[in-house]
């Protein structure tokens, strides 16, 4: 019996399905061995394909059928019988997910869709009588209950099994995955790609000799700067677990927070750094400083998600993938083995309540990691409630230190909350974060010492023509607002003047560093420098302007337009101008924060300062009540996270499907098109066009080239042929290449407007 077979008659060469169980269930093992569960991994992989023995599924991957049958139930319901209805359930749903995803425990949506439906025998499977021929020495029900239990949380009941039941899950995937792949590259006679990277003290090294050349004794902001990396240096002997880094922008969160990471790994023994930020423009900066400044080098992944596959369409016959197993490879995503990280609060957070395997595969490389969530304020209020139950599991039951790193530290802790207390313990609801794991010595004092900018409050709405007469009198200036089309409105009415310059997502994000690169160094000159932009610019943008005006907003977005204000304090003061556009609608995305700030805005004081930012976010967060931070939207209705998972924990019959489509950072869904904006970008493109299997170097370079737009304008653009699909046979839609250039602007990127998107050629007969 095989499990992989190869396009040779020599069967010889072909995978074993005992060989195959094996190897996933040892390497499954290895991986939960983490968290105290290789016992109960090793089950799942031996049993996850024991379907395969069955003479259907041999006579299919023999090519005596078109397609194969279910292989993956056999080993769910053999789970049960041989574990029990607790044990055995829990290793079901990780052993019938490892196809088609994690399935809901229950439901009436047929077609073998839940697990309840999976373990009925009305569920026809083929007989699989051979698989104990199949599997060796299969633990015993006394082994896997060796299982260290998670730890429960007062406030999120049921929730420490269903997310342990997804890192086991994320276990036997990457392991089954991992094991095709060594397969398929050893028998094409190839080296199998190294795996399994972790922090070592090379990376340290090159931290610390980084550091040691930054550190400067000139000036209250560099002086204030070594305190706080000195601080949070020290801090790095704490044990494992919640951190606060509350710094003021401009006081080198970053680099200090990467420090105590590295320093804090290294000393008790965890393996990564995830660092987590909240916008995909500033990934590239933010990987390029570590990756090139600091000397990190290669052990730096830069996950955007721009090239994942989750968001395919779900294939009817994800068990009956073809019989070379190519189609494993050509859903390869990051399983995050690399030693440090970056990706976004998008991948990080929908990564944690996904079902889809491609999203899955890569949580249990999570365990034993320093996870750094850089301006975790951003974390949005309708989801606040799940994002806080993962990030306290991560920290309670999977050994992980996290760092909640901010300019403005949002009201997360115990006794920052106004709320009753929900459930049998007498806690407050919020973080257990004490004062003395603030990585930050005297934030107040911090705060005064680099306080740089005063903010002014527009009471009556001010007008496109007021903000360009402003930008003409003011030869440094920028203007943060809250959309595309207004900005786009705004830089036409200035585009005239010296040193004019617009920045948008519609740009890829090669073009916007080669903009950002040159507004920097007119900064630096004292050149002429007017910027229009979106959000984008406000996290994460090392940029200095005398003057910078912010469209209504929160006050934590307030906060970080105000940090690109006299950031290095070469001025006795900056000035920040927060209006109301006139004859524009605040939209409603940003309307709530902005309502929030007003309170805040009409007290006159200084809106920065650390009670007036602690306010802001007791209003935001809980003085609307539990109800508003768990408030997802499934199929037009509301569908809260943790309710949903308490009431279906008694029978383990969590709803993880319907979990993972409810469970949005972002509602629009944005799709990517390529720019072949360079040389660089058309060479990988050319890289796509000519291989099987997308190559991760070619996806890497191509995250550079990425505009992502709205579902439905791609789709137009593609029926007009404005944008053609590289390899459709191979890739579909997966990735789409701008083939109307005439479409994209060296000062506006991706035009839009256009109804048509046909270029003039395409005219001529």
């Amino acid at each position: 019996m095989f499990a992989h077979s190869l396009p040779t008659p020599d069967r010889a060469r072909w995978e074993r399905l005992p060989d195959h169980l094996l190897a996933v269930g040892r390497r499954a093992a290895a991986f939960a061995e983490v968290f105290s569960a290789g016992k109960l991994a090793l089950a799942a992989g031996l049993l996850h394909d024991i379907g395969k023995s069955s003479v259907e599924y041999q006579a299919y991957i023999g090519g005596g059928r078109p397609t194969g049958p279910d292989h993956s139930t056999a080993g769910a319901r053999v789970a049960v019988a041989e574990y029990g209805p607790d044990l055995g359930r829990l290793l079901a749903f990780t052993v019938a997910c490892h196809h088609s995803g994690l399935m809901d425990g229950s439901g009436d949506e047929g077609r073998g869709r839940s697990l309840n439906e999976r373990l009925d025998t009305s569920y026809a499977i083929p007989a699989y009588d051979a698989w104990p021929k199949c599997v060796q020495d299969l633990p015993t029900a006394s082994d896997v209950r060796t299982a260290r239990a998670p730890r429960p949380h007062p406030d999120y009941p049921g929730f420490e099994v269903a997310f342990f039941i997804r890192m086991l899950a994320s276990c036997l995937v990457d392991a089954d995955f991992l094991e095709t792949e060594r397969f398929y590259v050893e028998a094409d006679g190839k080296p199998v790609p190294a795996r399994g990277a972790t922090v070592d003290v090379q990376h340290l090294q090159r931290l610390r000799s980084h550091m040691a050349g930054l550190r400067r004794n000139d000036g209250r902001v560099n002086i204030i700067r070594s305190e706080i990396l000195d601080h949070a240096l020290r801090k790095a002997a704490s044990a494992p677990g919640l951190f606060t880094l509350t710094v003021p922008t401009g006081g080198g969160k970053t680099l200090a927070s990467l420090s105590f990471a590295l320093e804090h790994e290294l000393r008790h023994g965890l393996r990564r750094v995830i660092y987590v930020i909240p916008f995909t423009s500033i990934i590239e900066q933010t990987a390029r400083v570590f990756r090139d400044e600091v000397g990190l080098g290669e052990a730096v992944l830069e996950h955007h998600s721009n090239f994942d596959w989750e968001w395919a369409p779900q294939s009817a016959d994800e068990e009956r993938h073809g019989a070379d197993g190519l189609a494993k490879l050509r859903r390869d995503v990051e399983n995050w083995d690399a030693a440090i990280v970056v990706t976004t609060a998008v991948q990080f957070f929908e990564s944690l309540f996904a079902a889809r395997k491609t999203q899955l595969r890569k949580l249990h490389n999570i365990a034993k990691s320093v996870i750094v969530l850089d301006e975790v304020q951003t974390l949005p209020v309708h989801l606040l409630r799940p994002c806080m139950a993962a990030v306290d599991e991560l920290a309670r039951n999977f050994g992980c230190t996290v760092v909640l790193c901010t300019a403005t530290q949002p009201a997360l802790r115990q006794g920052d909350s106004a709320l009753p207390r929900r459930g049998p313990a007498a806690e407050a609801p919020g973080f257990d974060i004490g004062e003395e794991r603030e990585l930050a010595p005297r934030p107040r004092h911090i705060y005064a010492v680099l306080k740089r900018v005063a903010v002014e409050w527009r009471r009556t709405p001010v007008s496109d023509t007021e903000i360009a007469n402003q930008f003409g009198a003011q030869e440094q200036m920028l203007c943060i607002v809250n959309t595309r089309a207004h900005a786009h409105a705004l830089f036409d009415a200035i585009s005239h003047l010296p040193g004019a310059r617009h920045l948008t997502t519609l740009m890829c994000p090669r073009h916007r560093r080669d903009v950002l690169a040159s507004v920097k160094g007119d900064l630096q000159r004292g050149r002429p420098v007017r910027v229009v932009a979106t959000s984008l610019i406000e996290a994460g943008v090392d940029v200095d302007f005398p003057e910078v005006w912010r469209a209504a907003a929160g006050l934590d977005s307030i906060a970080q337009a105000a940090g690109r204000c006299n950031r290095e304090g070469r001025r006795r003061q900056g000035r920040t101008v927060v209006f109301e556009p006139d004859g524009r609608r605040v939209p409603p995305f940003v309307n709530t924060f902005y309502q929030a700030a007003r309170r805040v805005l009409r007290a006159n004081g200084d809106p920065l300062a650390l009670d007036a930012v602690c306010q802001y976010f007791r209003e935001l967060y809980f003085e609307r009540g539990y109800d508003a931070l768990d408030a997802p939207r499934l199929n037009g209705e509301s569908y809260p996270i943790i309710p949903a998972i308490d009431e279906s924990r008694r029978g383990l019959e969590f709803p993880f499907s319907r979990i993972a489509h409810a469970f949005r950072l972002i509602d629009e869904v944005m799709m990517p098109v390529l720019i072949p904006l360079d040389e660089v970008a058309r060479r990988a493109l050319d890289g796509l066009r000519h291989a099987a299997v997308p190559p991760a170097s070619a996806l890497r370079q191509l995250q550079q080239y990425v505009v992502p737009i709205p579902r439905g304008v791609r789709q137009a653009m593609m029926a007009s042929g404005a944008v053609q699909p590289i390899q459709p046979g191979i890739y579909g839609d997966r990735f789409l290449v701008l083939a109307n250039e005439s479409l994209y602007d060296q000062s506006r990127g991706l035009r839009l407007e256009d109804p048509t998107w046909r270029s003039s050629e395409d005219n001529v007969w």
